[in-house]
């Protein structure tokens, strides 16, 4: 198995990643310590159903501030006209320039 981390996904992003459209994710304040290679399981919310199992490929830390510096930032990502409002609500705090996010990138290794 995967030792036990797992990445949650709101579900209208579950079908951008089993397209394949999705393939990056930010995790602010990463309380798992993500790194590359990592084995996860993706679960779809409110559910809490598995739908994937995926390898980290990268695996960069930022402050939320800095987002963006680099073109590669977005690439595989969702992008919302406010940032910082999406991130604030869907963490339940305040987002800032200084906020740490780890930008990830995934590998599907097997849909479940």
């Amino acid at each position: 198995m995967n030792g036990g981390k797992t990445i949650k996904f709101s579900h209208e992003l579950v079908p951008l990643i089993i397209s394949g459209e999705k393939t990056a994710t930010w995790r602010l304040w990463d309380d798992k310590d993500f790194r590359v290679g990592d084995k996860v399981t993706f679960i779809k919310k409110p559910e809490l159903l598995p739908f994937a199992e995926a390898e980290l490929v990268l695996v960069k830390q930022k402050t939320f501030g800095q987002i963006g510096e680099d073109d590669n930032d977005f690439m595989g990502h969702e992008q919302y006209f406010d940032m910082y409002k999406a991130y604030s609500d869907y963490y339940g705090k305040k987002v800032e320039r200084d906020t740490p996010v780890k930008i990830i990138r995934f590998k599907i290794l097997k849909l479940l």
